[in-house]
């Protein structure tokens, strides 16, 4: 096999067999990068031009019932500082991004079952009648089909569940028994079969995983086809049992945003805050791997800080305004600009 044939057919199918994807994985290069990288920008420009699309981003509870070994809100971290925002402040943050130009609202969270889907449906039906032109995302881990169907009639759109990984065996190495992969795989089916624009994603470099792992990602996404994949680098947080685990890295990261785009060019593919964690410009080498979409944060900065997956984050210090300025100066300085708009898939 020739990497240079392999990433042409990639282009060209949109697909490679398992064994293929693993060639194209464990024979990377400088030259493959580049090849990479070039094509997926092309792809990304066809459908989407130059335009970033910014997701106003609101972590509106840290609290969380699940026990994630790689997680620093997991429910049994006894040094998390805990914190609730009330409607008014979800609300208010919604405001805020919305004066500021942003008509893409994520709400995020752990699994806190205090936001049962009275208190969610409420919350979503509420933001999508003060502002029926704007896309409202949820990520709040799993939950019932009828809970997703509640969700959906409320006024959700979009719905953001990783899979974290596709190999079962390293999702129980990442988990307690109580979670399970299987679980959490029906409940993207149902999103799917609901209507919902559907995201999942996995990590990089987590530890344990294996390239081959890897690849079983990339199978799993082809087969659930989803309209968005978010994926960044494993970074270890100091209160659990990875904590002296490495780093992913941003070069094997931009490498799968690439291989992600060629796979399908219309995918909404985040530059994660994660990847500009372990590098300073790394949402920059994002969005020159093909990634479309960067999430700045809405969330009051009282809290931000306390939302605290993993060490380290960035932009836990700045106002909304702050955040959204400087990460737009990042954008056109690779030749890109933040589009405020939905920013749809196409």
């Amino acid at each position: 096999m020739e990497i240079k044939q392999l990433i042409e057919t990639l282009y060209k199918e949109h697909i490679l067999k398992k064994e293929e994807f693993l060639f194209l994985l464990e024979h990377r290069n400088e030259e493959s990068r580049s090849m990479l990288a070039s094509l997926a920008r092309t792809q990304t420009d066809k459908i989407y031009g130059k335009s970033v699309f910014p997701r106003g981003l609101i972590e509106f509870t840290n609290y969380c019932k699940n026990n994630c070994y790689y997680c620093g809100i997991r429910g049994a971290n006894q040094n998390a500082v805990r914190y609730r925002l009330s409607k008014d402040q979800i609300l208010s943050a919604c405001e805020n991004g919305f004066h500021l130009g942003y008509r893409s609202f994520v709400l995020q969270g752990g699994e806190d079952p205090f936001f049962d889907d009275e208190h969610m449906c409420d919350i979503v039906s509420e933001i999508r009648h003060r502002y029926p032109e704007c896309a409202i995302t949820l990520s709040l881990g799993e939950r019932s089909k009828e809970s997703y169907e509640k969700l959906f009639k409320s006024g959700a759109d979009r719905y953001l569940l990783r899979h974290e990984t596709a190999c079962p065996d390293l999702y129980k190495k990442l988990h307690p028994e109580s979670m399970s992969l299987e679980h959490r795989k029906q409940c993207l089916w149902n999103l799917k079969e609901i209507g919902y624009v559907v995201g999942t994603g996995f990590m990089v470099g987590a530890p344990y995983q294996t390239l081959e792992n890897l690849v079983d990602d990339l199978l799993f996404i082809e087969k659930l086809q989803p309209e968005m994949v978010g994926i960044g680098p494993f970074v270890p947080h100091h209160d659990t049992i990875f904590k002296d685990e490495p780093a992913g890295t941003v070069e094997l990261t931009t490498y799968l945003i690439s291989i992600l785009r060629l796979m399908n060019p219309h995918f909404l593919l985040p530059a994660t805050t994660a990847l500009g964690t372990i590098d300073p410009r790394g949402r920059e080498k994002g969005i020159e791997a093909g990634a479309n979409v960067v999430m700045p944060n809405l969330s009051p900065v009282a809290v931000r800080k306390d939302y605290s997956l993993y060490d380290n984050k960035i932009c836990t210090g700045e106002e909304a305004a702050e955040c959204a300025g400087c990460l737009g100066r990042r954008m056109n300085s690779v030749g890109a600009f933040l589009d405020f708009c939905r920013g749809d898939y196409r």
